[in-house]
């Protein structure tokens, strides 16, 4: 797994917190100390905390589910769609809409509405036959529904997992994601509540760079389980492919057995037969001296 060092972290800036005034108490065990009016957080637990968190969507993956990204602002905006497009993830940069993930058949529908529209402007036919205001109209709500819904468009079915860049602005999409039971991987600054999330990230969520370096490490951990779990897809065949091959090799001895064992019967019932003619003449034999040294002595009297 892509290891993070510590001065990686120094460099990106993940460890500037936020003033003093606006801290959240919860996040005291993240903090180490405080300088010029702002708290510097403890890198030691960012590490920590990372590799736990790439650990569990490194799981994720493997097993075939989705990590969602969420990250509506301007400087994450950017890099968590390119990761997010990278790996082929769902993500929400734009806005997110109330019931997404709640109210998912509804968000399905929507889904469902804009590739009908695209169908329906692509084709050449289709798009000649409709009026000129009409067409415009379309194209309009086809790009709105681009803007929310683009990166959510092969979504099938609820994510497994939501990966946030700042927890208090999305705060609708984790309170639906603790609603459903679903696991939260957030980037908490120190003015942010930690516990509201399963695995928590210490670090700076308003510098480009620190986001940077937090959902490239996230992305790499999802990347190798990716790669493990079509590993595991080959292992798997391979497997299945040697337990057919074992099967048939099997039934082929099982048979070779009963042939081999109709052939022992066959020539234990021929040499028994053979035995049986042999010894025919040899009884005749013994038989026909008796009767003849009896014939004399009945002779005798009459003599």
């Amino acid at each position: 797994m892509a290891q993070i060092q510590y001065k990686d972290l120094l460099d990106a800036g993940v460890h500037f917190g936020h003033l003093t005034r606006k801290w959240d108490p919860r996040m005291a065990p993240y903090i180490f100390m405080e300088k010029n009016g702002i708290h510097i957080i403890d890198l030691n637990h960012s590490l920590e905390n990372l590799a736990a968190a790439q650990a569990f969507v490194k799981s994720v993956v493997r097993s075939g589910r989705k990590i969602m990204f969420v990250a509506t602002k301007k400087q994450a905006q950017e890099i968590v769609s390119e990761e997010a497009k990278r790996l082929k993830m769902p993500f929400v940069t734009e806005r997110w809409l109330g019931g997404m993930l709640t109210n998912f058949s509804t968000i399905k529908k929507s889904l469902k509405k804009m590739t009908n529209i695209d169908k329906m402007l692509s084709d050449e036919t289709t798009a000649s036959n409709i009026a000129k205001r009409e067409k415009l109209m379309l194209g309009r709500e086809q790009a709105k529904l681009e803007k929310l819904l683009g990166g959510v468009a092969d979504l099938s079915r609820l994510p497994a997992a939501l990966f946030v860049v700042d927890i208090k602005r999305e705060h609708l999409a984790i309170a639906e994601a603790k609603r459903l039971g679903i696991p939260v991987v957030a980037m908490c600054d120190t003015n942010s509540n930690p516990e509201i999330v399963d695995f928590a990230i210490p670090s700076n969520d308003d510098a480009y760079k620190s986001i940077s370096l937090i959902t490239l490490a996230i992305g790499k951990a999802i990347e190798e389980g990716i790669l493990e779990r079509k590993t595991d897809k080959e292992s798997a065949a391979l497997q299945e492919e040697e337990d057919a091959k074992r099967a048939v090799d099997t039934a082929r001895e099982v048979v070779s057995r009963g042939d081999d064992e109709a052939a022992d019967g066959k020539r234990k019932r021929v040499k028994t037969a053979e035995v049986a003619e042999e010894a025919a003449p040899v009884v005749e034999a013994e038989a026909t001296p008796e009767v003849e040294a009896a014939a004399p002595s009945e002779e005798e009297p009459a003599a």
